[in-house]
């Protein structure tokens, strides 16, 4: 079993309802949800581009993928989270834009914003002691190879290459996209997801999702407001 500390909009956010249904699934429920795609791309090829996010439910990535450390429980995680949540105040990403990074799509800020790369951090930091050593298999899987130096350090200090100075936030909308369906793909979801671009996008709470074996579908454990966010 894997935990792992992500940013997802709540439950019945408007932002995370129509992403669960480009998506096909809701992290929430573990509902899956037909394709809706209509024309060009087709719904079989929403399927497609969108198979590896979907497993993973809409989200922003903080603390990577983690099995448990011996000396600590699931409880024990959950207790530090809510602790964690209480603690912190939430914030705005001033303005949120689809990103086109490499061969894939995501949501993203529209520059970097430095409260955001802060409150990464301290998740990273805050849950590092409840996350086991990675095994030689998980370090191979990261191809530590393809990396910079900083990454691989990162990778073997945090269990994940992309934190602190490296870290970039991102909603994932699709996994790899072949060149020829990039300008079709990117300007439907430009359409699709025009009510919640340009706009700010508020760090409202932190998710503990768990992943209950190797390739199973991530589903959210707990997902926990921050201090003072809207209701």
């Amino acid at each position: 079993m894997r935990y792992a500390l992500y940013f997802t909009p709540p439950e019945a956010d408007p932002l995370n309802e129509l992403a669960a249904r480009w998506l096909g699934r809701d992290a929430f429920s573990n509902e899956i949800l037909p394709a809706t795609g209509v024309g060009t791309p087709s719904a079989d090829a929403q399927h497609e581009v969108t198979a590896e996010p979907r497993r993973y439910g809409f989200h922003a990535t903080l603390k990577a993928p983690f099995e448990l450390a011996s000396s600590v429980t699931e409880r024990d995680l959950l207790d530090v989270a809510a602790d964690f949540a209480a603690r912190t105040p939430a914030f705005a990403i001033p303005e949120l834009v689809l990103g086109q990074l490499g061969h894939f799509f995501a949501l993203v800020p529209a520059a970097v914003h430095q409260p955001l790369q802060e409150f990464a951090g301290r998740v990273v930091k805050t849950f590092e002691p409840f996350r086991a050593a990675l095994s030689e298999a998980d370090i191979a899987r990261r191809k530590p190879e393809g990396l910079t130096e900083q990454e691989r350090a990162n990778l073997l200090r945090w269990g994940y290459p992309y934190v602190f100075d490296e870290f970039r936030f991102h909603m994932t909308l699709t996994g790899r996209v072949p060149a020829e369906q990039q300008a079709g793909i990117g300007a439907l979801l430009r359409d699709r997801f025009a009510s919640h671009t340009g706009k700010p996008l508020e760090i409202s709470g932190l998710a503990v999702f768990v992943e209950e074996e190797r390739g199973a579908p991530f589903i959210i454990r707990s997902w926990l407001p921050l201090a003072g966010a809207q209701s």
